[in-house]
């Protein structure tokens, strides 16, 4: 059987734009520049076809959890969203106890190393009891720097983010340790004002953790993270797209300002996440899931989301019109290139990994091929 194909006919959303009855060429697990002579030809006419979806905040999905599962339960998590057209996940943790963090990383850290996953993102505990959302008070605790290197070493180098409410004891100098080691700082689960945001990131905070989400509003007066995070060209902004977490005139605005450049569709998405409703615990912390929103049994704060990219991407199109490329994008090339997998993964070019999505017309997957093979197979009836 042929390991070449030619994927023709589509409009090919490029980096350079959107190509009409455009191809792409995999050669084995890569994008290829010319057509091998063996190759197979598939009729895309009709059809999106777009980069695999890269994810950097997501808690686990089809029944299963980044933070307590198994080696078999966090791959069943992965792979439920591969189904999605997510071909590139980060495995977030949430607060828990620091040895069993520690421990964590080091599972988590194993599967990074294999390629199952995209490396690690710590949410928490180093963050505020103001802001904490669905983490546990009891466990959260000040970003001492010395217990940050505890959680980047544990990983062993597969650390790429850990969330921080910056303003908290050790809150700064966590952020320059992190950038020395070349770790994500992300600003989030915080109760900082604009000039602590903004302290922050002059000591080289990069990313804004769900963005809106657990942190102050934008106020007239005390304009908070929102607008140091907003306005600065250094920071990549995360928009969890679910109809849950944000208005429509949130994302827009976030869209304006920061344009989609400095935008990553996240999911957040907790163990429910192509799975159903019903009770789960996120940590120690037990969630009732009720037409697709998770909350906390008790207090009813959300608690995560049940989202998969498909659906941000689909909602991003038909509900906030959005053009195609800034979504295509922000669902795979900004987060790619914060991750430094942009060599690799983010978009459709020669050299890079097959990774990539079919959608129909009404922007629906049709098929996900990770690495030049198909996790689902291409259905054009």
């Amino acid at each position: 059987m042929a390991t070449s194909k030619v994927l023709a006919g589509a409009q090919v959303v490029l980096p350079t734009g959107i190509v009409d009855g455009g191809r792409v060429i995999v050669d084995g697990t890569r994008i290829a520049g010319s057509v091998p002579s063996d190759a197979d030809v598939l009729d895309l006419t009709g059809h999106w076809l777009v980069p695999g979806f890269v994810d950097i905040h997501n808690h686990g999905g089809g029944g299963a959890s980044f933070t307590s599962g198994t080696v078999d339960d966090i791959l069943k998590g992965v792979h439920t969203h591969r189904l999605h057209g997510t071909t590139t996940t980060v495995a977030s943790t949430v607060t828990g106890d620091m040895d069993a963090l520690a421990q964590r990383a080091g599972l988590l850290s194993e599967l990074a190393e294999q390629g199952d996953i995209a490396g690690i993102h710590f949410e928490g505990p180093f963050i505020s009891p103001c802001r904490k959302g669905a983490h546990s008070e009891e466990l959260l605790r000040h970003p001492d720097p010395a217990e940050v290197r505890k959680l980047i070493d544990a990983a062993r180098g597969q650390a790429k983010m850990v969330t921080l409410a910056t303003e908290l004891p050790g809150g700064v100098d966590s952020v320059r340790l992190l950038a020395e080691h070349g770790v994500i700082a992300a600003i989030g689960h915080t109760d900082a004002t604009y000039e602590q945001t903004v302290e922050a990131i002059e000591a080289g905070a990069t990313v804004a953790t769900h963005l809106y989400n657990a942190m102050p509003v934008l106020g007239h007066r005390t304009p908070g993270p929102i607008a140091a995070l907003l306005e600065d060209e250094r920071i990549t902004v995360e928009l969890i797209n679910d109809g849950t977490h944000l208005h429509p005139a949130s994302l827009q605005l976030a869209f304006h300002h920061a344009g989609a450049g400095r935008v990553a569709f996240i999911t957040d998405a907790m163990d429910a996440a192509g799975f159903g409703d019903g009770r789960y615990l996120l940590g120690p912390l037990e969630v009732e899931v009720s037409e697709g929103v998770a909350r906390l049994v008790e207090g009813g704060s959300i608690a995560g989301s049940t989202l998969t990219l498909d659906r941000a991407f689909k909602r991003a199109v038909t509900v906030d019109r959005l053009p195609v490329e800034d979504v295509v994008a922000a669902i795979s090339a900004t987060p790619a290139r914060l991750l430094g997998l942009h060599d690799r993964v983010g978009s459709l070019e020669p050299g890079k990994d097959a990774d990539l999505v079919i959608l129909d017309a009404d922007f629906a997957i049709k098929g996900v091929m990770r690495r030049g093979e198909w996790v689902v197979e291409p259905q054009l009836g």
